[in-house]
């Protein structure tokens, strides 16, 4: 007969759970406490009559004292415990780690499943493979649910949130939960499984991965550089797209706990400060059987469920592969309501009041497009490098498929750069395109600087730049002419466009591989993912100054970042110009013959030099919140062109202007870019250049501001 835990580890726990001591369990069973402690030790174990006893004695079935897969149901049932409030009397009205993130589905697909890459057994070499699962309960089916995670015992709370809502913003989302609830008979479970990952390992108090999702805000606990997270605010996504603050968990573990790996279960409720019959509560709660150890066996841990169990909460894994079940109860999107068509606004179509942020159909469409979008290059394999991910997205009605599971295909949602990704892998790329389907590769230079304000450079890591023809309407972006940069993790960290594109540029895709991306064998591979890394915000969609950034390297150390961008425009700017036809030159000089061209007399010059005036400006807002502007210069005849300095200012009502630096200034005609300086070309009457500032230098967020630029003459002091 197959067994879970060791006995004696077992029927310690069983005896807490009970409020038993080993003396109580001797007498009942006419035996020496000696005997007893044999057991508890490891030292014996007792005999198949003496089983049936010990049943009797924890009031369950023989079958359960010999297989141990379960805790019995003797002693402290599963219940709620609320954390008390702050004995000074502090207050938190939310958990401001969710305040990082919108209660939006495709944020929290690209957060969890960072979290599931991350924490992918590598050891097989097969992919993490990740679910959602949407589910909208209505009926008996919905009273089941309630009756599972104890829903009486939680009102209370859910009314005292809601009766103070209008003065919190975490209780006016709570309120609004609760109300479609009752209002509309429904609520929308959302499911995240994952497999071949490791599980919620570790003590539920000490450290560990468990305690850290748990237990604990701001901690993250990710092994090795390559991983996506670094801020242990991910996980906050989790319960920001609960509207009941309401997270069910159910993790098998690869690691074993207190001998065991299956149906590891608890709850997390994250609601602000209450007061609940003259008893005020700090916030968070926890679902769980209570811990013996702690004062008046009051705090919930974490506990081995059966199957009935499981099932009836919604968490039932479908096989014994290590990984977690996270139940988001309650689930919405109101991110969703952003994307209604300007058609839909203008028609009509929407009314007020009329918008459902739980519409399972809708959630489903966007789970599959965020994970085709962010994850594309982690489901691609080829040559002799694997997918590091499989991932899925289905919706039930009342355990009835209603939206059949959809397996997302990268090759469907980025065609063209997964086709490029495979022909890198496969080593057919080539030096140039010259042909429909090619992929040119290409590398770019990222210069590592020296830890701890050190002047220098590390070494130079070798990132790989690959550009191939896009695909028409079918890539899935939204956007063509435009990189994906990702590192080891393979998910899609920074999308940006390319300017200064030469005229005629046939619509193309680009993909940069930086860090273990590009190789783990690559020079600097590990350290420039840990230099990456430090230069991500919370959301992990851009590379730029961070406050780790400048206290591990410097204030300065973005501008190698800036760089690289810098090289990688260059690079693809190279590599989709077209070739320049060769004309004939008795065909030019037959056409030059035949052409007469009236001139008027140039006019004098003036003596001295002449200064350039600013004569047009366009300027935009760039996705990474930076200004983009292309500038034509006016240039008197003159003899001599002073040098001008581009300064960009941001517009303010009194004292000076804050200056903004540049993150990039090129010429694009007319004129050179020196040093920041703009050198013109004798004999010109007009340029042009275009510039992007650099957003770590703006002072206040980019869409509430206005933007003065002058030009300078000299060093623009």
């Amino acid at each position: 007969m197959d067994t879970g835990e060791e006995f004696g580890p077992w029927l310690a726990r069983q005896l807490k759970l009970a409020g038993k001591t080993q003396a109580e369990l001797a007498d009942e069973l006419q035996l020496t406490r000696a005997a007893v402690s044999a057991w508890i030790t490891g030292r014996s174990t007792p005999r198949p009559t003496v089983m049936t006893d010990i049943a009797k004695a924890l009031g369950t079935d023989v079958g359960t004292v010999h297989t141990r897969t379960t805790d019995t149901q003797a002693g402290l049932p599963v219940t709620w415990y609320h954390r008390p409030g702050y004995h000074d009397g502090g207050r938190d009205m939310g958990n401001a780690a969710a305040f990082a993130f919108d209660a939006d589905v495709q944020v929290l697909a690209r957060e969890t499943c960072q979290n599931s890459l991350d924490e992918r057994l590598t050891e097989n070499g097969r992919p993490v493979r990740v679910r959602y699962t949407l589910h909208e309960l209505t009926g008996e089916a919905l009273d089941s649910f309630r009756e599972a995670i104890l829903w009486n015992d939680l009102f209370p709370h859910y009314s005292a949130v809601s009766e103070a809502a209008a003065n919190q913003k975490v209780g006016r989302v709570v309120d609004a939960g609760v109300r479609d609830m009752y209002e509309k008979g429904r609520l929308v479970l959302l499911r995240v499984d994952d497999y071949n990952a490791s599980g919620l390992i570790g003590d539920d108090y000490a450290d560990g991965k468990f305690a850290a999702v748990v237990r604990r805000q701001l901690e993250s606990l990710k092994s090795g550089p390559a991983a996506g997270g670094s801020y242990g605010l991910g996980k906050a996504t989790l319960w920001a797209t609960s509207a009941l603050g309401l997270v069910l968990i159910n993790s098998t573990l690869s690691v074993p706990h207190e001998g065991r790996t299956e149906r590891r279960v608890i709850g997390r409720l994250e609601l602000p400060w209450r007061e609940v019959d003259g008893e005020p509560y700090a916030g968070p709660a926890w679902f769980g059987r209570p811990d013996p150890d702690s004062p008046g066996a009051m705090v919930a841990r974490s506990w081995w469920a059966d199957e009935e169990t499981v099932a009836s909460l919604h968490l039932t894994r479908e096989s014994d592969e290590p990984g977690t079940s996270f139940l988001i109860v309650g689930a919405h999107d109101v991110a969703s309501l952003e994307s209604r068509s300007d058609a839909d606004e203008e028609s009509g179509s929407v009314e007020d009041g009329d918008e459902d942020t739980r519409d399972i159909r809708k959630m489903h469409g966007r789970l599959v497009e965020a994970l085709g979008r962010d994850f594309w290059a982690a489901m691609t394999g080829g040559g002799s490098r694997l997918p590091l991910l499989e991932v899925s997205v289905r919706a039930f009605q009342n355990g009835k498929e209603v939206v059949p599971e959809k397996q997302v295909d990268p090759s469907v949602e980025q065609p063209a750069r997964t086709r490029a990704l495979r022909a890198h892998y496969e080593g057919n790329t080539v030096d140039r395109l010259t042909e429909a389907g090619q992929v040119a590769a290409r590398n770019v230079p990222l210069k590592l600087p020296l830890s701890g304000g050190s002047h220098g450079t590390l070494g130079t890591h070798q990132a790989v730049l690959l550009v191939t023809e896009a695909e028409g309407d079918r890539d899935g972006d939204g956007g063509k002419n435009q990189v994906h940069s990702l590192r080891g993790n393979r998910m899609t960290v920074k999308r940006a466009g390319v300017s200064r594109l030469p005229l005629g540029t046939n619509p193309f895709q680009a993909v940069l591989l930086v860090g273990e991306a590009a190789g783990e064998t690559a020079p600097f591979a590990k350290e420039a993912e840990e230099f990456l890394r430090a230069a991500e915000p919370p959301e992990h969609d851009r590379w730029g100054q961070t406050e780790e950034l400048t206290l591990r390297w410097s204030p300065s150390a973005y501008r190698r970042i800036s760089a690289l961008t810098a090289e990688v425009n260059n690079a693809v700017r190279e590599l989709v110009a077209r070739p320049k036809r060769s004309s004939s030159r008795e065909g030019g000089e037959a056409v030059r013959k035949a052409l007469t061209v009236r001139t008027r007399p140039k006019a004098k010059a003036p003596a001295g030099p002449v200064v350039p005036v600013l004569d047009t400006l366009d300027a935009t807002v760039g996705d990474d919140g930076e200004w983009r502007i292309t500038a034509e210069v006016s240039i008197p005849r003159g003899d001599e062109i002073v040098p001008m300095v581009p300064v960009a200012q941001l517009d303010v009502r009194s004292g000076g202007r804050p200056k903004l630096e540049w993150a990039e200034l090129v010429a694009v005609e007319g004129c050179e870019v020196e040093d920041g300086t703009l050198r013109f070309t004798p004999g010109v009457r007009r340029a042009k250049f275009q510039g992007f500032t650099d957003v770590s230098s703006h002072p206040v967020r980019t869409t509430l501001t206005r933007l003065v630029l002058e030009l300078r003459a000299g060093k623009g002091e």
